[in-house]
């Protein structure tokens, strides 16, 4: 990772904020007080559907194609400097996936440990020192197709997840920036629609090997088979095995997703339009959006698990009406006086999250004797501070709360230090 301390150009601050407002999300519903006491409105769907946190990865992946727009603009323009661009966007994308790996191994630790954390580190080694293209497209050829093999293979390692949130954010974000760079804004729209369209044919009319028929059933559906033919089950969702929510399938939607943003990006940029016209119709296309993903519905139902076609529409549409009132508000209007907490989360949005994923692990690994019995130090906390004081629902969602605080507490350090840690 490397620390900023200036930014090149101006931000976008209605685009922190949101970011930063679905980072925090994230961290909420990502780390309750107690998995078994959840308010509805912070559970994910149990298939077909859409609540409140469902929303929360969509609109992140929406955010990462209007990113890419506001990243990109002007350089796309110099053709010449393309190649390091896109070896950048590349060694951003296998940074993200095999941090990921570390946080797991991180909670699974196992004899063979120190060996993969070092081949990691050589991966690092090779994303940041080789320079030339050729030099580091061999150099990774090599170490990947190492680790893969070790991977698959070591006995100890049989178990680690390799579709995941990340994975998903860091192939969207090097495949847009492919895209965005090498076409044109209507190749763009082109590969959205054939991205959802397609999907749609895949999932709803391609008979399932095995099954005999397509099918949108959890183990059963294209997606799944996929899956666990590409990653045996030993490498999916724990919950599962047989599925997986970020499946490989699920990446092509999931582009579209991008897409959705990177277009709405490309319309805030116009500059021969006003900011009134823009907002207007940001709003007409959101509508639009939601609109066709509710008809959608009817017959490919709006899923976030399988990242149907209808759920891209939908929480393409809502995120854009979501950006539209925050770009007026934020950015035209002027208002910015309590916007601090979620640009805090949304400057350094995936140091939060991955702030997120290890902090919990960390604490617990202090032990405490209560009651004649060593308990980790979360559950600890959670125990003694919470649970006596609220009912059960209540108390795991002051758990989350304070949590979501904490990690504020540690972003808001870099913010007020004006460092940006850049992947």
């Amino acid at each position: 990772m490397e620390p900023e301390v200036k930014t090149k150009q101006p931000r976008l601050l209605s685009l922190d904020v949101f970011r930063g407002a679905a980072m925090a999300a994230m961290v909420l519903v990502n780390d309750p007080g107690d998995w078994g006491h959840i308010y509805p409105p912070l559970e994910h769907s149990k298939w077909n559907g859409c609540t409140p946190t469902d929303l929360i990865f969509p609109f992140f992946l929406f955010m990462v194609g209007v990113s890419i727009v506001y990243a990109m603009e002007s350089k796309k323009a110099l053709v010449e400097n393309h190649g390091q661009i896109i070896i950048h966007a590349f060694r951003r994308m296998v940074t993200l996936i095999f941090i990921t790996l570390l946080v797991q191994l991180f909670y699974h630790p196992f004899p063979g440990t120190i060996q993969c954390i070092g081949i990691i580190v050589l991966i690092g080694l090779v994303l940041y020192v080789n320079t030339t293209q050729k030099t580091l497209i061999w150099a990774l050829t090599l170490v990947v197709i190492s680790v893969l093999a070790w991977l698959f293979y070591h006995t100890q390692v049989v178990t680690l997840r390799l579709p995941g949130v990340l994975q998903r954010i860091a192939i969207v974000y090097f495949i847009g920036t492919l895209l965005y760079l090498k076409t044109s804004a209507k190749t763009i729209k082109w590969v959205f629609i054939g991205s959802l369209v397609g999907y749609w044919i895949i999932m709803c009319f391609i008979p399932v090997p095995g099954v005999g028929y397509a099918n949108l059933n959890p183990e059963t559906n294209m997606g799944a088979f996929i899956d666990r033919l590409v990653f045996t089950t030993n490498h999916l969702w724990n919950e599962a095995h047989t599925w997986d929510p970020e499946g490989l399938l699920g990446t092509l939607p999931s582009l579209g997703t991008g897409l959705f943003g990177m277009m709405v990006g490309g319309w805030l940029k116009r500059r021969d339009r006003d900011d009134t016209t823009k907002v207007t119709w940001m709003f007409i296309y959101g509508l639009l959006a939601v609109t066709a993903s509710l008809i959608w519905d009817l017959f490919f139902p709006i899923n976030k698990s399988l990242w149907t076609s209808s759920f891209v529409l939908y929480t393409g549409g809502l995120a854009t009406m979501t950006l539209a009132t925050l770009y007026w508000l934020i950015d035209v209007q002027g208002y910015k006086k309590y916007t601090s907490f979620f640009v805090a989360f949304g400057i350094n949005a995936i140091t939060a999250y991955i702030l997120s994923d290890i902090v919990p692990g960390t604490i617990a690994l202090i032990k405490i004797n209560s009651g004649g019995k060593n308990i980790d130090a979360y559950s600890y906390i959670y125990q003694t501070v919470f649970v006596p004081h609220f009912s059960p629902v209540n108390a795991s969602l002051a758990g989350g709360i304070a949590f979501t605080l904490l990690i504020y507490l540690m972003v808001w350090v870099l913010y007020k230090r004006k460092i940006i840690i850049k992947v």
